[in-house]
């Protein structure tokens, strides 16, 4: 029997990569299980997507939490408690302390609605619109201390069409982050990704070495 990865999920809102990973997981596509998903709003729609499939959850309300440290120690202690050894961020709308990333170095994935290093933060598809680019696309990357600076491990691209708006991009790029980031969690399942320095690098699974993450 293949070992699982013991994965927690952090989200805001509705959920649909958390969805995405669930089904992958569910159709023996995701050697992982998830210990428990955590999220900063009791209204996120993941929460119904959890009691659905039967996935503990625990609500930690960022409002009960005015000091940024000490909502970070709390999700740290209940990922320790369920033995996390990745963390995932699909949609989690919270910038993460040092406290946090200390806890869990390279171990914290997360999914951004762009090509990095483009339009990194917030409302990155409308920027892109404004902007003018021709494609766009989505990224899976580590977190690090930064905002969306982390080390890149798989991108998908899009085309950005003239009478594209903020909505249509997003559901464009959503259906590409929906297949890359159970792709890059299996990566990391069956011990493929390696960084060095900004780089990472998926490992063949025979012994021929390595190879810069492709998609």
């Amino acid at each position: 029997m293949k070992k699982k990865l013991p994965i927690g999920i952090l989200v805001s809102g509705s959920g649909s990569n958390l969805q995405s990973i669930i089904d992958h997981i569910e159709s023996g596509r995701l050697d992982a299980v998830i210990k428990v998903v955590i999220s900063n709003s009791p209204e996120a729609y993941a929460l119904e997507r959890c009691r659905r499939h039967d996935i503990p959850f625990v609500v930690i309300n960022h409002i009960d939490h005015p000091l940024r440290d000490a909502f970070d120690q709390q999700m740290i202690e209940v990922l320790h408690s369920r033995g996390v050894e990745l963390v995932v961020m699909a949609g989690f709308m919270r910038i993460l302390t040092s406290r946090f990333l200390s806890s869990f170095p390279m171990r914290i994935m997360n999914i951004h609605p762009s090509l990095l290093p483009a339009f990194p933060g917030l409302h990155v598809q409308r920027k892109a619109v404004e902007y003018g680019v021709r494609f766009s696309g989505c990224t899976v990357h580590f977190a690090d201390d930064g905002v969306d600076t982390g080390p890149i491990i798989v991108q998908s691209v899009v085309p950005v069409y003239d009478d594209d708006d903020e909505v249509s991009l997003a559901q464009r790029i959503l259906k590409e982050e929906h297949k890359i980031f159970p792709h890059a969690l299996q990566w990391y399942a069956e011990g493929r990704l390696e960084v060095k320095g900004r780089k990472v690098y998926l490992k063949e699974e025979s012994s021929y070495g390595a190879k810069q993450a492709e998609f």
